[in-house]
């Protein structure tokens, strides 16, 4: 009896064996729970920090340092809210499908390229709900309820056709007197 003889009966006794004590329902479960365990595979958790959600930008002005992506652009010193350069939008300029708020806050941020202070009008885009990217909270110069123009916390989308939030934009009005 040759060596592919005896393969042959094992593979053949196997197999018998394998018949014998499983059925065919049997074998199409465990078929569909492997496909839906490899299905599964993508929705693990993965850690993902080093990847950053918006790819770092820069205005390309040297006079407007800074990347309006992040919380820490110089304009952005008394805004609260999600920033609409990572929504669609610009830092002065609302994302397709919403509309600039008429009614705004102001604050006067100094701008590290010249070391001067503006005047920033911050206005809220509306007509989507909440963009959800890129929140940031900075309260410099930030007045109480009972001085509206100069509070972050209001929604001030109340002049639009649409009072949901969706953005706010840091619009620069003018150089600040002393």
């Amino acid at each position: 009896m040759s060596l592919l003889d005896r393969l042959s009966k094992i593979t053949e006794h196997t197999t018998r064996g394998i018949a014998q004590r499983s059925s065919r329902r049997g074998f199409v479960g465990l078929l569909g729970a492997a496909l839906a365990g490899t299905a599964a595979i993508p929705l693990l958790p993965v850690a993902r920090a080093s990847s950053p959600t918006v790819p770092s930008q820069s205005t390309g002005n040297p006079a407007d340092p800074g990347d309006p992506t992040t919380c820490d652009y110089w304009r952005y010193c008394g805004i609260d809210g999600f920033l609409c350069s990572c929504c669609g939008g610009s830092q002065n300029a609302c994302p397709p499908g919403t509309e600039m708020s008429p009614i705004t806050w102001v604050g006067t941020c100094r701008n590290p390229a010249d070391g001067l202070n503006y005047v920033i009008s911050y206005n809220d885009c509306c007509g989507k709900s909440s963009c959800g990217r890129c929140l940031c909270n900075r309260n410099e110069d930030d007045r109480p309820v009972y001085r509206p123009a100069a509070n972050n916390d209001i929604n001030w989308c109340i002049g639009t056709d649409s009072g949901v939030y969706n953005c706010s934009t840091a619009v620069i009005l003018g150089l600040a007197t002393e």
